[in-house]
């Protein structure tokens, strides 16, 4: 069926229609002479037939060449504008990570500098919160990274999900936070080296976003044999319901728009990886299930 569709889309309208019109053209000659075999007549091949034959063929022949045009060049025209957006986001994203990023270094030098100099609680307030916003800033420009690394291609590899969680679960800041892992203990997926990093942001959002007296965070792994589940609960405050919204309808709007960009880069991440995202969120908390296909663990090398 790939290589069918890889004929069939490498070739002209032209080129198409006049493959269409020669086989039309025989499978008509063909079902007359059947026809006419069938009933032992001769009437049913007749030259008048044959004429509305070739006329139905050509009718149709030219409203495909039409059809396979006009889709053609409205491919054309899409294929133009994904490249011009991905140019325009590759620019944008380049001058954010590089130049805002340097210019924020610059503001928190200056605040640190600032910050040596005044001894009132006011002044100090101020300079603490420049200090967090340009961190929080610059950290967004770091995981924005991940989106120029990332590969559009789908992924032919195989990471051990049960080691992605272990170290995930290693470099979130769990101080003062219980967290447990329940699973076998391999469990391989089709993925490559990328998908640590929306298994890490889901470790830390459940970990950094917690305010509960006692921060708690249960991961699960599941094989079925096809996927292989990933489960993070914790008993925080649970993702604001507007912002599971945008994150369902997978655009950002005027009124609505995620606060983090690691949700979305969770979501992009994993779609990436072939996989799937579902967030769940109550008063006890979130619940984020991070779906990947499942594979065979590689073979073992023999002596």
């Amino acid at each position: 069926m790939k290589c069918i569709s890889e004929f069939v889309y490498g070739r002209s309208a032209t080129a198409l229609t006049a493959a269409y019109l020669s086989v039309g053209a025989l499978c008509a000659v063909a079902a007359d002479l059947a026809v006419a075999a069938a009933t032992g007549t001769a009437t049913a091949w007749t030259p008048t037939r044959l004429v509305g034959d070739w006329l139905l063929i050509v009718g149709s022949g030219g409203v495909l060449y039409g059809a396979v045009t006009y889709h053609r060049r409205r491919a054309e025209v899409a294929r133009r504008d994904l490249e011009t957006s991905n140019q325009q986001l590759q620019v944008l994203s380049r001058v954010f990570r590089h130049n805002v990023r340097n210019d924020l270094n610059v503001i928190r030098g200056y605040a640190d500098l600032l910050g040596d100099r005044i001894d009132d609680d006011r002044s100090e307030e101020y300079v603490a919160t420049i200090r967090e916003t340009t961190d929080d800033v610059v950290a967004i420009s770091e995981k924005l990274r991940v989106i120029e690394d990332a590969s559009p291609e789908r992924p032919d590899g195989r990471v051990n999900l049960v080691d992605a969680v272990r170290e995930a679960v290693g470099t979130v800041d769990a101080a003062d936070a219980s967290v447990t892992v329940e699973g076998p203990s391999e469990a391989w997926i089709r993925a490559d080296d990328s998908v640590a990093f929306p298994i890490r942001e889901v470790f830390e959002n459940a970990v950094t976003h917690n305010d509960a007296s006692t921060r708690r965070v249960d991961a699960t792994i599941r094989d079925d044999g096809a996927t292989t589940c990933l489960e993070v609960t914790d008993n925080g405050p649970g993702i604001p319901s507007d912002e599971r919204a945008v994150l369902q309808a997978e655009e950002e709007t005027a009124l609505s728009h995620a606060s983090s960009i690691g949700l979305w880069l969770v979501k992009w991440m994993c779609e990436t990886q072939g996989g799937t995202v579902r967030f769940e969120a109550d008063d006890d908390g979130t619940t984020v299930r991070l779906r990947f296909e499942s594979t065979a663990p590689p073979a073992t090398p023999t002596r």
